[in-house]
């Protein structure tokens, strides 16, 4: 279910599908101009955090800011690539161990332009957005989750 959103940045509630991705990237497959998707996917792994495994990861976000923070993000990157389309997807809410919680899409007509658009968006939010992830343990404790 989406919870918030503009044009093509959006907070989905729970894990993203690979149906949903999938939808997504056939989305472009009409567009002749397209030579090159770039995609990346975040899945919850199962890191071990003391004596414990994480089971899950419960994000929350400051949507207001996400969806101010994430216009400028494209407006930069469309500036600095000759990109066809970005889609940023994060998910918030509980997302288990191997579910998806973070999708990003860049068409262009080249590769170099997709693949470099895919990298910056990923570090870019991964740095400058809002969205906080609360590690739940297999041993039912909790400890803030840290971007790298």
């Amino acid at each position: 279910m989406i919870i918030t959103g503009s044009a093509r940045e959006i907070l989905l509630e729970g894990a993203i599908s690979f149906e949903f991705i999938s939808g997504i990237i056939q989305q472009h497959a009409v567009d002749k101009s397209v030579g090159a998707y770039s995609v990346f996917m975040g899945q919850v792994r199962n890191d071990e955090i003391g004596d414990s495994r994480v089971k899950a990861i419960e994000y929350t976000a400051h949507t207001e800011l996400v969806q101010e923070k994430i216009g400028e993000i494209r407006r930069f990157l469309s500036d600095k690539y000759p990109v066809s389309t970005l889609h940023v997807y994060h998910s918030i809410g509980v997302v288990a161990v191997g579910e998806i919680c973070f999708f990003v899409l860049a068409t262009s007509g080249h590769r170099n332009e997709a693949i470099r658009t895919c990298e910056d968006a990923v570090s870019l939010v991964k740095s400058e957005l809002p969205i906080w992830g609360k590690l739940i343990l297999d041993d039912n404790s909790s400890a803030w989750k840290e971007n790298h």
